[in-house]
């Protein structure tokens, strides 16, 4: 009995060796059940402080009628850890700005924005916050008929404003509407605003009134045209519109031509002062065919004459008035200021756009009283032959 309990116990061993030599469990503990004894050790004291990892516990069968149970440490996977969300950010809130309207280069008449029908008018905008990627919407009306619509990018300006230009071009009379419009976005709150400008037509006749009217006395007048600001298409503007031709040597005409408006327009046209040493005086142009009432070197006022014909020219020099007579003489003289003999400014009609008189230097009836009140005695009367059509003699 002794011999076989040996025997049993050698062998199950070498089946436990066996089992372990061909690799089929990493880490076991044996116990043998034969001998009655447990086969587990006592934990040493560094595996007792650290973490107890779940066991798996198998038995494993061996030869013959004994078992041994077998315990593996299973094999851990390290886990990554799930990295924090960074808690999103609030977006900004929408900036408001303030928008405004201008036409720079538009007409002012009697403090109204004004242009000509067929032109181009130039509607700048400045919005006091510049956001990038923002536009507005310009849309032009005229009569309440919308005629033109159109996006515009506002592009950064000074100071973080933004700005944009719109050009517009009416075609007809009347009162121009320009809006200009910004939806909101998330970015730039929405806003609004409309500019009115009047529109013009330049086909005027007699009696017309209107801004086109005002537009034209009010730069003949700056011109020192004389011209009574009246606001009518009338006598006394037509006669300005002559002056004004000759002006620019560009013969004689009533009516306002595109020419003659553009120059207007822009201001051009002057008297060259040839006496400015002789204070208040008279400077008669018979180039031209017109007078200046001048004070030292500054133009007064400008009229069209009718000076002498060619049988009887005006005489050239430097004269003073030595008499004065106001009203009607009996030959139709109105308002006379008399320079050397006979010969005298005044007024008369008719006063023709051409050389007519007997060698006076005829005014229209209309503009005699202003010129006679403007001048005295002793004023020098200057005359002289400048650039024109029309020679007098000396």
């Amino acid at each position: 009995m002794l011999i076989y309990c040996c025997a049993m116990r050698r062998h199950l061993i070498s089946s436990v060796a066996a089992v372990a030599a061909t690799g089929s469990l990493g880490l076991f503990a044996a116990s043998a059940v034969a001998d009655g004894s447990s086969g587990a050790s006592a934990p040493s004291p560094a595996s007792a402080s650290a973490p107890t990892a779940p066991v798996v516990t198998q038995t494993v069968p061996v030869s013959g009628s004994t078992s041994a149970t077998v315990t593996a440490a299973p094999t851990t996977t390290p886990t990554t850890p799930t990295p924090k969300r960074k808690p999103k950010s609030k977006p900004k809130p929408a900036v408001a700005a303030k928008l405004t309207l201008s036409s720079p280069d538009a007409l002012v008449i009697k403090q109204n924005k004004a242009v000509l029908q067929g032109r181009y008018v130039k509607v700048t905008g400045s919005v006091s916050h510049y956001v990038a990627g923002q536009f507005v919407r310009v849309t032009a009306s005229l009569k309440k008929k919308k005629f033109h619509s159109g996006k515009l990018a506002i592009k950064p300006g000074k100071h973080g404003t933004g700005s944009f230009t719109a050009t517009i071009k009416p075609k007809a009379a009347g009162i121009l509407r320009v809006q200009v419009t910004h939806k909101r976005t998330a970015e730039l709150k929405g806003f609004s605003k409309v500019i009115g400008i009047t529109s013009m037509s330049p086909n005027v006749g007699y009696g017309a009134t209107g801004l086109f009217v005002d537009l034209v006395q009010e730069k003949l007048a700056a011109l020192h045209i004389f011209i009574p600001q009246t606001g009518v298409w009338d006598s006394g503007t037509e006669l300005a519109v002559d002056a004004y031709h000759r002006l620019l040597n560009r013969g004689y005409s009533t009516t306002l031509n595109a020419g003659a408006l553009n120059d207007l327009l822009a201001g051009k046209g002057t008297f060259t002062v040839r006496y400015p040493h002789q204070g208040r005086h008279v400077e008669g142009d018979l180039g031209k065919q017109l007078v200046a009432l001048i004070d030292g070197s500054k133009v007064h006022w400008i009229f069209p004459i009718s000076s002498g014909k060619p049988s009887t020219p005006t005489i050239l020099g430097s004269f003073q008035i030595y008499n004065r007579v106001p009203g009607y003489l009996p030959d139709g003289m109105y308002f006379s200021d008399f320079f050397v003999r006979g010969y005298a400014l005044h007024g008369y009609d008719p006063s023709p756009d051409y050389p007519a008189s007997h060698g006076c230097m005829r005014l229209p009836i209309q503009d005699a009283i202003a010129a006679f009140n403007w001048l005295a005695l002793g004023d020098w009367v200057d005359v002289y032959q400048g650039s024109g059509n029309y020679a007098g003699t000396s």
